[in-house]
């Protein structure tokens, strides 16, 4: 699977931005995808998954109620809808995914830029 991801800028605090990532290929093993970050000078981390089939979708504390995750399976894309963007969020957003049978995320984008300015 390939994944292109997009969407990313420089927004204000308290703006709205939406991430989007296509999938190349086929996606009928796909188990989850998921929205991963990395700042400066700091370890990636996850930041919402959504199960590939279900739905079912997980986010880190700090964007529970500010990020939603969605899929539309027909159109093979992941999109990561943010709202009340914090300083905070500013980092690369990369989107993978991780196969059945997989234990972990494998495929990546190449990352999109997300600066939120104070």
């Amino acid at each position: 699977v390939q994944l292109q991801a997009s969407g990313g800028g420089l927004v204000q605090v308290g703006d709205s931005l939406r991430l989007s990532c296509a999938a190349s290929g086929r996606t009928d093993r796909t188990l989850a995808m998921g929205w991963f970050r990395q700042a400066p000078d700091k370890e990636r981390e996850s930041v919402a998954t959504i199960m590939w089939n279900s739905g079912y979708a997980s986010y880190t504390d700090s964007v529970v109620g500010r990020f939603t995750i969605s899929r539309d399976i027909s159109k093979k894309t992941v999109d990561l809808q943010m709202y009340s963007l914090r300083p905070e969020d500013t980092a690369v957003y990369y989107c993978a995914s991780r196969m059945l049978g997989r234990s972990a995320f494998e495929s990546w984008g190449q990352g999109t830029q997300v600066t939120v300015s104070s």
